[in-house]
Order: structure tokens, then C-alpha cells, then sequence
């Protein structure tokens, strides 16, 4: 049995354009570990949690979860292991309430009411909304409808959370409850954001990509802190780390 959650191994994939977005990248991700994955617009990470998904399959390379390759015929177990949070929570709410939303994968799999009822209940409560489980999504703010969404995965008891941009749009208290949940949360999570102050709290390490390959990946206190580097990869260091402009003492 693989001692890594995940591994990704040699990949690469092009667009049908041409526009090769993964280069023969490398990495694994290990049970419990909470992985940061950041880079420039364009830089790669979408794409490269679609392959660790299987919403893309890779030109050339694998990516397995746990023993098992992530390909066309393994696609239903792979997605029971791994839970994706969007980066748009509009784009994985549809039905008329909360609780329809989160008993939707359960219910898929064919699990009864009863089952289906005490995992929406553990997954709201998780979350912190459980009030909201008959409102309408479309009726909930930015941060609600986050939460939401979450629950929606964690429904499903996915072995891994992987989430894209999980603070867009988001103001300051929901993005500090968003924050305090995850560093409460013992899945092993993957999660890709412009926010490095929020990768800084939350991850024990970081991946940095650029134009398709992996430019660093190592602790986040180095990484983070390492201001050549982030440039070099049209970053910047956490403004938590940044020196205030008008009295230059760091924040």
C-alpha cells in the first residue's frame, strides 16, 4: 500500500490549441499533510487540479490516489476519495435548498434517508450552518454559500479536500471563519489561492508553479518568506510579512 495520499508523477498536458499548461511535473502529497499549490494567473493550477481530478487526463505522466491511477475506468472511486470545492460555490449549488445540496452525493450513491439525514446534519455542523439547511442558496451571502458548498463535499467523507481559491470573494469574517475552519479540519487538503496570507495559515507546505512546472516546493516558511523566488513566479511575499510603508516596521 502507497504511504502518499497522492502522487503525481512526470505529468504534462497541452490544451488543443497547443498551449502546454503542465510540464513533466513531479510531487506527493502524504495522508494528513495540507499542501498549498500557488502560482501567477496562467501559471497552471486549475489545470493541475483537474488532472489530480480527472476532469483532464494527462497527455503523458499519472497521477494516482493511494494505489490506484486516476484514469477513465477508476474516475467513481477516485472521485469518492477526493472531494473538489469550486472555486465559484454558484457552480456547485443547484438544488432548491442547503439540505438537497449536500444529500445530493449521498443520495447518489444510493444511501438511505437515514444515513443520507445524519450526514448532511455532521457535515453542516462541521461547517457551522446549520440554521441555514432550508434556505434557498441563492438567498445566502458569499460566505454562507462557501460553507455550503464545503458541506456538499464533505457529505461524501472524501479522503482528501481539495479546494480552488476558497477565499475569493469573500469578506473579512467569512474568510477568518473559512481560515479557522481549515486549520481545524485533519482531511489532507490541497488548496490553490492568490492568498498567500491565508496559504501561510493554513499549509504545511508549499508548491509553487510556473509556466506549467514546479519552481519550488518546500515548507511554507521558506517559501513564503523567500521574496526572489516569489517574484521570480509573479508573486509576493504575504502581506503579513511585508514591512508597513509608513513607518517600515514589519507587520
Amino acid at each position: 500500500m502507497s504511504r502518499h495520499e497522492i502522487e503525481v508523477s512526470s505529468l504534462c498536458f497541452s490544451y488543443p490549441d497547443g498551449h502546454e499548461a503542465i510540464r513533466d511535473v513531479s510531487f506527493a502529497i502524504t495522508r494528513g499533510e495540507s499542501v498549498g499549490i500557488i502560482g501567477a494567473n496562467g501559471s497552471g493550477k486549475t489545470t493541475l487540479l483537474s488532472l489530480m481530478t480527472g476532469i483532464l487526463l494527462p497527455d503523458r505522466g499519472e497521477v494516482r490516489v493511494g494505489d490506484v491511477a486516476v484514469t477513465k475506468k477508476t474516475l467513481a472511486s477516485i472521485r469518492r476519495r477526493l472531494g473538489l470545492v469550486f472555486q465559484d460555490p454558484d457552480d456547485q449549488l443547484f438544488m432548491t435548498t442547503v439540505y438537497d445540496d449536500v444529500a445530493f452525493g449521498p443520495r447518489n450513491e444510493h444511501l438511505d434517508e437515514h444515513e443520507v439525514r445524519a450526514r448532511v446534519e455532521e457535515a453542516l455542523d462541521m461547517v457551522g450552518i446549520p440554521q441555514l439547511k432550508d434556505r434557498a442558496p441563492y438567498k445566502m451571502s458569499g460566505g454562507e454559500k462557501r460553507a455550503a458548498a464545503i458541506a456538499s463535499v464533505l457529505s461524501m467523507k472524501p479522503d482528501v479536500l481539495i479546494m480552488d481559491e476558497p477565499t475569493s470573494g469573500l469578506d473579512p469574517k467569512a474568510r477568518r471563519r473559512l481560515i479557522n475552519f481549515l486549520k481545524g479540519l485533519r482531511h489532507t487538503k490541497i488548496i490553490t489561492s492568490h492568498d498567500l496570507d491565508m496559504i501561510m495559515e493554513t499549509c504545511d507546505r508549499v508548491i509553487v508553479l510556473k509556466d506549467g512546472e514546479v519552481a519550488a516546493n518546500g515548507a511554507t516558511p521558506e517559501v513564503l518568506t523567500n521574496g526572489e523566488l516569489l517574484d521570480q513566479c509573479g508573486l509576493e511575499v504575504p502581506l503579513s510579512l511585508q514591512k508597513c510603508p509608513v513607518c517600515g516596521i514589519k507587520k
